[in-house]
C-alpha cells in the first residue's frame, strides 16, 4: 500500500504564507506523480495542482507553487498571499499524469490550515 502523508498545516493569518510537505510511504515501488487537493467545510473537493500538471485552480493561481524537482514521491505546496477563504484540509495524492491531467490513485488523510481573518 502507498500512504501519502501530509505536514504543513496549522494556523495562519490572512496575507501570510504557509508550506505544506507531503512523502509518500510504504510499497512505493513506483515513481508518482504527486498533487494536491483540497476541500474547505461544506465544498466539494477541488483540485490545486499537481508535479506534471499545468492546471492550477483560478482559486489559488498566482498563490501557489508546486516545485516538480523533488525527490521520489514527494511533493510540497508554497502558498502565500493565504485569504480566509483558503481554510480547508489540504489532501495529498500520488497518482498519474495521462495527457498532462493528474489523476489520484493513492490519498492522504489530509492536514488543516486555518487562515485566520
Amino acid at each position: 500500500q502507498v500512504q501519502p502523508v501530509e505536514s504543513g498545516g496549522g494556523l495562519v493569518q490572512a496575507g501570510g504564507s504557509r508550506k505544506l510537505s507531503c512523502a509518500a510511504s510504504g510499497r512505493t515501488f513506483s515513481s508518482y506523480a504527486m498533487g494536491w487537493f483540497r476541500q474547505a467545510p461544506g465544498k466539494e473537493r477541488e483540485f490545486v495542482g499537481s508535479t506534471g500538471s499545468t492546471y492550477e485552480a483560478d482559486s489559488v493561481k498566482g498563490r501557489s507553487t508546486i516545485p516538480s524537482d523533488n525527490a521520489k514521491n514527494t511533493v510540497t505546496l508554497q502558498m502565500t498571499g493565504l485569504k480566509p477563504e483558503d481554510t480547508a484540509v489540504y489532501y495529498c495524492a500520488a497518482g498519474q499524469t495521462p495527457r498532462g491531467t493528474f489523476r489520484p490513485s493513492y490519498w492522504g488523510q489530509g492536514t488543516e490550515v486555518t487562515v485566520s481573518s
